[in-house]
């Protein structure tokens, strides 16, 4: 594997990431109630703080750094998880449409480009938050939880990319070359 660590402009965008795995994991694990007695409102405090304001203070760092992206990304962020943090439990049509605007911001930021860990991060977001949203506005418990589950894995890879960057670990997937290059067909 490659030992690509360059997931962004440095120790700003570490701090996102870190910030925003925790804040996913919780999120996430609490809209699968896997565990029991935790539920999706016992990450409100964590989505205020380290979601929100944490987040939203190294985007403004990011972008005073240069990096546009970065910057974007974690400020966006930043003020949705603390504005979900602050809306007091809405639930159904409001929550979904709440859901889905957030789901577009993650569609957003994953389309914008970058790495492949933080690609792979949001959309996977996007595809929880999408699901989430459409659970909203179907009254649908079990899609919740499928939701969760993706926000989870965003989560996950988003602890991982900041780990990745301070450990050295790879970041990058090798990508493979054609097999046949070079060779034609005979017909």
């Amino acid at each position: 594997m490659d030992k690509d660590v360059s997931a962004g402009s440095g120790i700003t965008t570490v701090v996102g990431r870190l910030a925003l795995g925790i804040t996913l994991l919780a999120f996430g694990l609490g809209h699968t109630t896997v565990i029991d007695g935790v539920s999706a409102a016992d990450a409100t405090s964590i989505a205020q703080y380290v979601g929100g304001i944490a987040l939203f203070v190294a985007g403004l760092m990011a972008l005073r750094e240069g990096d546009s992206a970065g910057g974007t990304a974690f400020s966006v962020l930043g003020a949705l998880w603390f504005t979900w943090a602050v809306s007091d439990g809405a639930a159904g049509n409001e929550a979904g449409l709440f859901l889905l605007l957030f789901a577009v911001a993650a569609l957003s930021l994953m389309l914008a480009g970058g790495d492949q860990l933080g690609q792979g991060m949001y959309g996977l977001f996007f595809v929880g938050l999408l699901l989430m949203a459409i659970a909203e506005f179907a009254g649908n418990g079990g899609l919740v939880k499928v939701g969760g589950w993706f926000a989870v894995a965003a989560g996950a890879v988003a602890w991982y990319a900041a780990t990745a960057a301070l450990a050295h670990w790879p970041t990058a997937v090798p990508r493979r070359r054609a097999a046949g290059r070079g060779v034609t067909a005979t017909g």
